[in-house]
């Protein structure tokens, strides 16, 4: 699939075994990764899923560079987003509007209507990006357990 984002036009596709290494470092170096989330284990899962098209991981090319990705899945009622990550060097030129409008499609594609995501309270750029692509904040609190007895993490 192409997808136009402002004057580039952008290749998007699934993750393949030769991407992983080139994805986990872009989610690096866009801050999304965390220690408690094993950035492989995720792109494995969602891979695994894929195959029952609950899940995947698209990637957005500009001329063969690698500058933007998401994780996209479902469970049956909701669709949901993580590692939603535009290269820095790269941002501003509307790749992340373009790989969310990829994740949108992936999922209508599915029957899905609702998607959700999650941005931490702090992160105002995120928040307003989100806000620009026609996303609204609904006012909910997300409650989390570690089920393996683990802290809290943030």
């Amino acid at each position: 699939m192409s997808v136009a984002a402002d004057a580039h036009s952008l290749s998007i596709k699934a993750i393949e075994d030769g991407d992983i290494p080139e994805v986990i470092a872009l989610w690096q170096r866009c801050g999304s990764t965390r220690p408690w989330n094993d950035p492989a284990a995720d792109i494995a899962l969602a891979r695994k899923e894929s195959k029952e098209s609950n899940a995947t991981v698209l990637l957005g090319r500009d001329d063969g560079a690698l500058v933007a990705s998401v994780l996209v899945g479902h469970d049956g009622h909701r669709g949901w987003v993580y590692y939603v990550t535009v290269d820095p060097d790269r941002r501003h030129e509307g790749f992340g509007r373009a790989i969310m409008n990829a994740a949108e499609a992936w999922l209508r594609a599915r029957g899905i209507l609702k998607l959700q995501l999650m941005v931490r309270k702090d992160n105002a750029e995120v928040h307003a990006f989100y806000r620009s692509v026609g996303y609204y904040n609904q006012e909910t609190v997300t409650f989390a357990k570690w089920l393996d007895g683990r802290e809290p993490t943030p």
